[in-house]
């Protein structure tokens, strides 16, 4: 029995979509139904909140609303950028849910891949997210199949870390669908010659990101990324990385200018501030989930790197949603 080729594919926009995002994923599309002379991907566009949806720079898309879109797609995918874990928008939530149902092929492009969360259709289901959601949305559940990953296809599923991600998931879609010649093709148009393997990791790693060679520097910050919520102390993480406490003091103030602990503070403190930016966890709990037990204390460290507290920083945030809210309305 083959597989059923997908060519009816939605895109539910988002407002503040990364138009980046959204063009990494449609115009391979483009390309394809181009190079082959035939059409074999029919794209519609779906603003997820009326008939229109601005991207992040202010380009409006226009189509029907998602209660007039209907349910004839092969493949819908939700592009979403900004803070998608405390977007409120019930009637999406339920016509992704109606499409599941539907039995209909369901994607995720950046911050898209929480919704689909949020909407209960990724259970069993691997898939990944743009990693600046990613601590988010696993604080949300530990039964989500989060994996670090560029792209995720699994069982009818798709979802991408966003950015260019997608040229990546959407190469591996049409060769997939039409073979790799045609995908080849597609990826020459558009110069794009080293098509990434899916569990490629979607940041730099530490070698380059920090500029560091030591084996034991970049052991030890591999062991502070992963004991966030249950710190090491200074002797714990030289002791792990095989090295001593004092050498190892000497390497990070060479090779990143800080003092062990603060360069630690701020791996805690920064996975803190995607918490307290991006959902609406309780700021004990996130204090908690970023190693320490002292609210105040945890208050104080944070004000310190970025300026304001926690919880003026949510304020802050929360207004400006609620100002861009009352833009969009008026001028929609």
């Amino acid at each position: 029995m083959h597989e059923k080729k997908i060519q009816k594919i939605g895109f539910i926009l988002v407002d503040g979509f990364s138009l980046m995002s959204l063009s990494s994923a449609v115009e391979p599309l483009r390309a394809a139904n181009h190079l082959s002379g035939e059409t074999l991907f029919e794209i519609t566009f779906i603003p997820a909140a009326g008939t229109r949806s601005s991207s992040s720079v202010g380009i409006i898309s226009e189509g029907k609303s998602i209660e007039d879109s209907g349910y004839n797609f092969d493949l819908v995918f939700v592009t979403a950028a900004g803070s998608p874990i405390t977007y409120e928008n019930p009637k999406l939530l339920k016509y992704i849910k109606m499409l599941a149902s539907k039995r209909v092929q369901l994607g995720g492009i950046s911050g898209g891949s929480v919704l689909l969360a949020r909407a209960g259709v990724m259970t069993n289901h691997s898939f990944t997210v743009h990693w600046d959601h990613f601590d988010a949305l696993q604080e949300m559940s530990s039964q989500f199949l989060l994996k670090r990953s560029l792209y995720v296809i699994d069982k009818g599923r798709y979802t991408c870390a966003g950015g260019v991600a997608p040229m990546d998931m959407m190469s591996a879609l049409i060769a997939s669908q039409h073979g790799r010649n045609l995908a080849k093709s597609v990826n020459d148009w558009f110069i794009y010659t080293s098509v990434r393997d899916a569990n490629d990791p979607q940041r730099m790693g530490l070698v380059e990101k920090y500029s560091v060679h030591h084996p034991a520097v970049i052991c030890a910050i591999e062991l502070m990324q992963n004991h966030i919520s249950d710190p090491l102390t200074s002797d714990q993480i030289a002791s792990l990385s095989n090295i001593g406490e004092r050498q190892l003091s000497r390497l990070f103030q060479k090779n990143l200018g800080k003092k062990v602990n603060k360069f630690y503070t701020e791996i805690r403190l920064e996975h803190a501030h995607a918490l307290v930016t991006q959902t609406s966890m309780p700021i004990l709990e996130i204090a908690i989930s970023a190693g320490y037990e002292n609210v105040q204390y945890f208050s104080q460290k944070f004000k310190q790197v970025f300026q304001y507290s926690p919880a003026q920083l949510r304020k802050n945030k929360t207004n400006l949603t609620l100002e861009n809210s009352s833009l969009n309305s008026a001028n929609t």
